[in-house]
């Protein structure tokens, strides 16, 4: 990779990063676990693995896992962030083993919703 020396090339760096993000993401689930040091101590790790364990479990190649930071909902660590292709976004507070495997069996298989769904504290903007 090449020294980024202007403003311009950092803009098109993060364009080129996000489209090549979005059209591996394309018509995909994606599931999104806070591991934050506090989604760490919470058990993050542990639901990120059941939810990756009950995929495989289920068969199911459209699920795409990603790993990001803060969500900034502490207060109810571990939380997993998950996309049905087309919708909003879904987050999931309390997420331990049982509940991994609830959210990939009832939420992204049956498209039904599970307990534990937090409201939104934010709003999404593409910059």
């Amino acid at each position: 990779m090449s020294r980024i020396s202007s403003y311009d090339e950092l803009k098109a760096l993060r364009q080129e990063v996000l489209t090549e993000r979005e059209l591996a993401v394309q018509g995909k689930v994606v599931v999104n676990v806070s591991l934050a040091t506090c989604g760490i101590a919470a058990g993050g790790l542990i639901a990120l693995e059941a939810l990756k364990e009950e995929v495989k479990q289920q068969g199911l190649e459209n699920v795409v896992f990603l790993q990001s930071g803060c969500m900034t909902y502490c207060h109810s660590e571990p939380t997993v962030e998950v996309t049905l292709p087309g919708q909003q976004p879904v987050v999931f507070g309390h997420v331990d083993e049982a509940k991994a495997h609830q959210i990939v069996q009832q939420y992204i298989v049956a498209g039904e919703l599970v307990d534990g769904v937090i409201t939104p504290n934010y709003e999404r903007v593409v910059l």
